[in-house]
């Protein structure tokens, strides 16, 4: 092994391994951890299935991408790589439709433009479950990281995803009823892989665009490759300026949605979720459960009951939403941060599709979104507050938090009583008033992350002040 390439350094979250680039995401150890993946593959498909490489917008990923197809080929497998970067959720779909042995993601998503990181997707279009993660990370120490020796270049072909994947959205939305509307729409690309997929699926559905950042930059203007608030100040201006009826963006690798109104209001996650929700249920009329993580909004089970529909609460990562999708019909299945997938797409988060069902939201109901958004939050029994803390813990603070609330759970939370613990993932306090708070570790990240939702700013204040407090008296001794 190289003194580069350290197996230690190599952790797989929720979603594959993320890395900075140069330090610990290196071409010695895309080797590495690509021969792990290859290893995998060997034990659960023939090598007369194509494996897909795929790459998003960030530094040297095209690099990397290449790097990971010519081990593939070395090791016998035809590869078919993108012929450039490339959503998420485009390459998974195609992986599924080219009866693949699955596709190689470059992606750090929406971190900083210092991270890239590789995932694996399987051919059923989905993230990898943790049985297939847990069984590619036991291969990475055994794996060589060494360069590869010899040319398999014809074993490498490059492939559009492009036109299949669009074939597809269109028979998911109702292209004609967003057509009839007429929509004035600005879109963000971010300097992301939705460029040329996002703009072309508004156009062809007869919307009036303004496309911003719509090209590769590797330091993504300065800022981060996410699709809130502080990121896009500039498309809220410009919906704002132009009386556009929304503004739409995605994240790096296209699987996350950023949706603003026409009065430049950032729309949270868990308001998407019930718009579209809600507008699959009763202007689409189809049926099919809800899905939703532990941190994300009970208004969804509100909805779920007015609707009778089942709902189902899952860790987090979309891997164990995605799962759910493929043992039973889910309606709809998403996330706080900002992925979601609807019943006939791939059990894969798609930013894309998202902007557009609510772009045929607008259509359906022929009202502002602002409007849309009082009267489901009103329907689900709104509102309800919510927050993210990520507080900066060592290992040895976050085992010790996670143990003290494990063993001895705090009776109430801000004056409420605590009347059940759950431990689905991290430790979850349900209150009495229908409140609730989460706790959860980081894997990858010196963080625990806190979450809350409840009925008040002034609670929801309350809630966090005391939780912080909580949690600081909890320091090991000594550290």
């Amino acid at each position: 092994m190289s003194s580069i390439s350290n197996s230690n350094q190599i952790k797989f979250g929720t979603d594959g391994w993320r890395g900075i680039i140069a330090d610990d995401f290196t071409f010695p150890n895309v080797r590495k951890v690509t021969r792990a993946i290859a290893f995998y593959l060997e034990t659960a498909y023939t090598k007369d299935r194509p494996v897909l490489v795929a790459y998003d917008t960030r530094f040297q990923a095209d690099k990397f991408a290449y790097t990971a197809a010519e081990v593939l080929a070395e090791l016998g497998w035809t590869v078919k790589i993108c012929d450039r970067d490339c959503p998420t959720p485009v390459i998974a779909y195609n992986a599924r439709l080219l009866n693949s042995a699955g596709a190689l993601m470059f992606t750090a998503s929406h971190n900083p433009a210092p991270y890239c990181g590789i995932k694996y997707i399987p051919d059923y279009a989905g993230p990898a479950t943790p049985e297939i993660t847990d069984t590619i990370v036991a291969n990475i120490e055994s794996s060589a990281d060494t360069p590869v020796n010899g040319n398999f270049s014809a074993k490498i072909s490059t492939f559009d995803p492009k036109p299949e994947y669009l074939k597809f959205i269109y028979t998911l939305i109702d292209v004609e009823k967003i057509r009839s509307a007429h929509l004035k729409v600005k879109y963000d690309a971010l300097y992301s892989t939705s460029r040329g997929y996002l703009d072309t699926v508004l156009e062809h559905c007869g919307c009036e665009i303004e496309s911003f950042h719509t090209y590769r930059d590797v330091l993504f203007g300065g800022g981060m490759p996410e699709p809130k608030g502080e990121q896009l100040v500039e498309l809220a201006e410009a919906v704002k300026r132009d009386g556009a009826d929304i503004g739409v963006a995605t994240d790096g690798d296209s699987d996350r949605f950023g949706v603003i109104d026409e009065q430049g209001n950032m729309l949270s996650p868990n308001t998407v979720l019930l718009l579209l929700a809600r507008h699959l249920s009763k202007n689409r009329g189809k049926t099919g459960a809800i899905v939703r993580t532990v941190a994300t909004t009970h208004l969804l089970d509100n909805l779920a009951a007015k609707y009778g529909l089942d709902i189902y609460e899952t860790a987090v990562g979309f891997k164990y939403i995605g799962e759910k999708m493929r043992e039973t019909a889910v309606l709809i299945g998403g996330e706080e941060s900002g992925g979601l997938s609807v019943i006939g797409h791939i059990p894969e988060k798609d930013g894309i599709l998202a902007d557009m069902l609510v772009a045929e939201v607008i259509a359906y109901e022929g009202k502002p979104l602002s409007q849309l958004v009082e009267e489901v939050i009103a329907e689900a029994g709104g509102p309800l507050y919510n927050q993210r803390l990520d507080l900066h813990l060592d290992d040895a603070h976050k085992a010790a938090t996670i143990e003290s609330f494990t063993k001895n759970p705090p009776s109430d939370i801000a004056g409420v009583k605590v009347k059940e613990v759950g431990r689905k993932d991290g430790i979850k306090l349900y209150l009495e008033d229908g409140s609730w708070v989460l706790l959860r570790p980081s894997g990858t990240e010196p963080l625990m992350r806190v979450y809350l939702e409840t009925h008040s700013v002034e609670q929801q204040n309350n809630i966090a002040s005391q939780m912080e407090k909580l949690i600081s008296q909890l320091k090991p001794v000594g550290v």
